[in-house]
């Protein structure tokens, strides 16, 4: 039987790179949620399906398969068999995924792919209703958070180190905007699962934040 490791929380908590963290230490599956959604996403662009044609975009989900696996340490997503690691980077396939993901049929497919993969593989996954909604009954199940000052403030120096100006307050203040409408949101909002173990990452480290999580794992 696989193993499914749920990680939620909310945005700038430091989800993925925890999830990649702890994926590579056990030796699992990191499940890249957002490149799934790409991958769609580059299926619509392919086949000339207009974001705003919902019927047409529903239909298209009957015809997509989208997995993923590893070669040489490197994660790649197969869009119905092909590696499509090299075209679902660039801004319109960004444009198309986030147009197309409001859609409760795309969110119903990719939903089904992760079960069937997190069914198949040992896996770490990452996102807002991963543990409520994906993987209900995954094994450990983790709220991974930290607070709106912290977030921002780790936001703010990745920005700088990229060289590129930013507004610290600004930054918190979207970041709050965030949370509430990933929280209120109608399909699959953010919330704690009630099995799952709080991890407040604000004053911690991300060594300290992968041991907390790899001992729940050891726990269990």
């Amino acid at each position: 039987m696989s193993i499914n490791i749920a990680i939620d929380g909310p945005a700038g908590a430091g989800k993925s790179t925890i999830a990649k963290r702890v994926s590579k230490e056990l030796g699992f599956i990191y499940v890249d949620t957002g490149a799934m959604y790409r991958a769609m996403a580059l299926y619509f662009l392919r086949n000339g399906i207009d974001k705003d044609d919902e019927s047409a975009v529903n239909k298209a989900c009957e015809n997509v398969d989208i997995s993923l696996t590893y070669e040489n340490d490197v994660q790649v997503v197969l869009l119905n068999g092909e590696n499509v690691n090299n075209f679902i980077r660039t801004e319109e396939v960004g444009n198309m995924a986030s147009a197309t993901s409001i859609y409760p049929e795309v969110r119903k497919k990719l939903v089904e792919l992760q079960q069937k993969l997190a069914a198949q593989e040992d896996v770490v996954m990452d996102g807002r209703d991963i543990g409520t909604v994906v993987l209900p009954n995954a094994q450990v199940k983790v709220y991974l958070t930290a607070s709106s000052k912290e977030r921002a403030k780790r936001r703010f120096l990745e920005l700088r180190a990229k060289g590129e100006q930013a507004d610290i307050e600004k930054i918190e203040a979207d970041i709050i905007e965030r949370d509430k409408r990933d929280m209120t949101r109608e399909i699959s909002p953010l919330k704690q699962a009630d099995d799952a173990v709080l991890v407040d990452s604000s004053d911690m480290t991300i060594d300290e934040v992968v041991m907390n999580i790899m001992s729940l794992v050891k726990k269990d």
